[in-house]
């Protein structure tokens, strides 16, 4: 727990930082919008990519973290979709637009946090497992949330915009980067002669870089206004998500290191980009950031918790 927890901290400190450095204007609001552009489009998928075309995946239980994760999102969106009903009645109230910004933010992760809380744990076994989670998970939480704002949070009257689902998974960055990634490896091309070099500096920047944005848009004044909405997305996204990884994860097993990564992938706090969809689809914006923080900030005590309660 100790070793888990200290490899961790620096992490976390990173955000703190970033924290510091907006709240203090050290670095003005103006600053954070291209930095997290530059991370999104260019520094991570430069190190998912680099990554995955150069790792060994022979020996990976491959499919089976594919597997347990995809099986395990999507019984997370259900249950979300399940008790809907009971979200609309005290002490939640949630209307349409604020259960499409739960559902966000149970089943979306943090890449940035994953990535290098893999890095620190279990440096570049860490971060090829974890590449291939991102493979897995990021097109299908995609996927499964703009499909609930098509349904739950678009106002009585307007044409679905399915059309929006694909184009968002199509124009990810960070699933260009691991398919290409992936096919590099398995058709044994690898990289370019010459270019290994450049993708490992360039995605050096990106562990960084993503964790100080991450921390720059914190907003903790949602640990004093949370309300019933917000702890039930920590219990269900930090707590359950990674109990039921685990689970189908062990029963299909996976052990040891995989295990680990597989578990922690899955108790991440929610990701930024729940927000940003929430405020482009009509979700309930102000309640995603709200999550997003106190998420980030409960991490820090959750997540060495379930690594080590799941996999010893």
């Amino acid at each position: 727990m100790i070793t888990i927890a200290g490899a961790l901290v620096p992490i976390f400190l990173l955000i703190v930082l970033g924290w510091v450095l907006r709240r203090t204007q050290f670095l003005p609001d103006g600053f954070w919008m291209p930095a997290e552009k530059l991370t999104y489009y260019i520094l991570f998928p430069a190190l998912l990519l680099g990554n995955l075309a150069e790792a060994r995946l022979d020996g990976l239980p491959v499919a089976e973290l594919a597997s347990a994760h995809g099986l395990a999102v999507l019984a997370m969106a259900g249950l979300a979709v399940a008790v809907r009903p009971a979200l609309g009645r005290a002490p939640f109230r949630l209307d349409g637009p604020g259960f499409t910004s739960l559902f966000q933010c149970v089943i979306r992760p943090n890449t940035y946090v994953g990535l290098a809380a893999a890095a620190g744990l279990f440096g570049a076994q860490g971060l090829t497992l974890t590449a291939i989670c991102v493979a897995t998970v990021v097109p299908l939480v995609n996927l499964l949330s703009v499909v609930a704002m098509v349904r739950f949070a678009a106002p009585p009257g307007t044409s679905p915009r399915w059309t929006t689902a694909a184009m968002a998974v199509a124009k990810n960055p960070l699933i260009a980067a691991c398919l290409v990634g992936i096919a590099l490896n398995f058709t044994g091309l690898g990289l370019p002669p010459f270019t290994a070099s450049f993708f490992h500096v360039l995605g050096q920047g990106a562990l960084s870089m993503g964790l100080l944005a991450v921390g720059a848009g914190l907003e903790l004044k949602a640990l004093k206004d949370g309300g019933a909405a917000v702890l039930l997305s920590a219990v269900l996204k930090l707590v359950l998500l990674p109990l039921v990884v685990g689970c189908l994860a062990g029963i299909m097993g996976v052990r040891g290191v995989p295990l680990a990564v597989c578990v922690a992938y899955a108790g991440l706090p929610c990701a930024p980009n729940a927000y940003v969809l929430a405020r482009q689809m009509g979700g309930d914006a102000a309640l995603a950031a709200g999550i997003i923080s106190v998420q980030t900030v409960v991490a820090v005590i959750t997540l060495p918790m379930v690594i080590v309660a799941l996999t010893g």
